[in-house]
């Protein structure tokens, strides 16, 4: 599926344009604002001590992709299987949730992102509308930073915050402090702080949130890779 000549916005008119869909091309339109730079000293280096064990959740899984038999991984398969279309599967976004739920505490994983040209990574509430054409913002349960045309990045807040990122990252940290309401991501290879949602609002069980982006041209056909958790020193 190619991206029409419509759905695409030059920067210089202030907007920052960014495919979200996976079999028809969502456009969000955001005016550049500046990155989070709240000085907080706890958000500088992720807490890898709270390292969670995440795995994916194939039953959320779109139609279109493809998951390691570990559910470890997942990337866009191009094809569209026969397989039941319940409440729980997303149906337009190629996204997939983990099958770690969170109620209390901090819990942290990494994902693999090396090669890729565009993906989406945060958390997401158990209850958030996963049919059709999706917003994705806290207001809809969802905690998300996206990567999208290879070397840009944004925090989808409302409006979407773009986030000058000095490096493509190869490896994204996520840390959850479910009491204090944190969502907080990291660059684990140059040991910097992304993005943070602060005051986040979790009523509800919250899920890690994946989606590996369509492959297009031969690019971005490599999967998301969760890290494998690390000893405890």
């Amino acid at each position: 599926m190619t991206r029409s000549s419509t759905q695409k916005k030059s920067l210089s008119n202030s907007n920052l344009s960014f495919s979200l869909q996976w079999l028809t091309t969502n456009r969000i339109f955001c005016k550049w604002a500046p990155t989070w730079t709240k000085p907080i000293e706890r958000l500088i280096s992720p807490p890898k001590h709270r390292y969670m064990d995440v795995k994916l959740d194939p039953t959320t899984a779109h139609q279109c992709l493809v998951l390691s038999a570990n559910g470890k991984e997942v990337r866009d398969g191009g094809q569209k299987p026969k397989v039941p279309d319940t409440p729980e599967r997303f149906d337009a976004f190629g996204s997939i949730l983990g099958l770690n739920s969170f109620t209390s505490g901090k819990s942290y994983w990494e994902v693999e992102v090396t090669n890729k040209t565009g993906w989406d990574l945060g958390v997401a509430r158990g209850n958030a509308n996963r049919k059709g054409k999706l917003t994705l913002n806290p207001d809809n349960g969802y905690w998300v930073t996206v990567h999208y045309e290879d070397r840009k990045y944004a925090a989808l807040t409302t409006p979407p915050v773009s986030l000058p990122l000095k490096e493509k990252a190869e490896k994204v940290g996520v840390f959850v402090d479910y009491e204090e309401g944190l969502v907080s991501f990291y660059d684990v290879t140059t040991q910097s702080h992304i993005y943070s949602f602060t005051e986040c609002s979790f009523s509800e069980p919250i899920f890690p949130y994946f989606s590996p982006h369509l492959k297009q041209n031969g690019k971005n056909i490599d999967p998301l890779i969760i890290s494998a958790v690390q000893k405890q020193q």
